[in-house]
């Protein structure tokens, strides 16, 4: 089984119609409501959403941590990972599900930076300085680094025992995967311009993922290993998904 799990604070303009689209591709959709303080776990309930409430904000690692550890519980296999701002295309689900089907990967991550022009300019400009900076570490690239558009492999994620608990999340994940030896892949999605202004505070979340950054280096400099580029294959849709 393959469930949705949306981090949530303070979406109440898109999360019912992001629920909406996603329920035409997955049957579980979870959002966890981290601390919003307007309609946000509302609407996501009556648009068909399981939702998760944390009383105050902890954060996106912390939020996802909360909605994989649910969906594993109640027997998932997988997971799809979205934000809840609607800048995901719920039609893309299909082409993780496929891409995991077809290699093998236990991390599916969306690549937004074939049509980067969509996104604010200072999220652009951090997506692309982190992802040079992982791929460095790394030594392979990592074109989309930061994208919470995602498909996880369970099992495999609750053996790695993440700990980040806001924005770096997306990196930790990453880098862990990788420095376990498991196959992750990226895959071309399209990126729905927004009208919220990005949430990332330039100063504070940059310091923060520079603080843990340094950190990860120290503990995983063997953490090199090849990531195959099925974004640049066209294999033919399948006829079994992962369900």
């Amino acid at each position: 089984m393959t469930a949705a799990v949306i981090p949530c604070f303070n979406e109440s303009p898109t999360i019912d119609r992001l629920v909406r689209h996603l329920r035409r591709h997955l049957d579980m959709i979870v959002v966890v409501d981290d601390g919003s303080t307007d309609e946000t776990a509302v609407k996501a309930k009556n648009a068909g959403a399981i939702v998760l409430n944390h009383d105050r904000n902890l954060g996106k690692g912390a939020a996802l941590q909360t909605g994989l550890s649910y969906v594993h519980n109640l027997g998932s296999e997988w997971a799809v990972t979205l934000d809840g701002d609607g800048q995901h295309d719920p039609v893309d689900v299909a082409a993780l599900l496929q891409c995991a089907e077809h290699t093998g990967a236990r991390l599916v991550i969306g690549n937004r930076m074939g049509g980067a022009e969509t996104m604010p300019w200072l999220r652009r400009f951090v997506n692309r300085w982190m992802s040079k900076q992982l791929s460095q570490c790394a030594g392979c690239p990592l074109p989309d680094t930061q994208s919470g558009f995602r498909l996880i492999h369970l099992e495999t994620w609750t053996d790695l025992h993440l700990s980040a608990q806001r924005f770096e999340v997306e990196s930790e994940m990453l880098m862990a995967f990788l420095a376990d030896g498991q196959p992750v892949e990226f895959v071309p999605i399209r990126t729905i311009a927004g009208t919220r202004r990005s949430r990332i505070r330039p100063l504070a979340d940059s310091l923060r993922w520079w603080q843990w950054w340094r950190t990860m280096r120290v503990d995983r400099r063997t953490a090199r290993r090849t990531v195959s580029g099925y974004g640049n294959r066209h294999p033919t849709p399948s006829s079994k998904p992962i369900s």
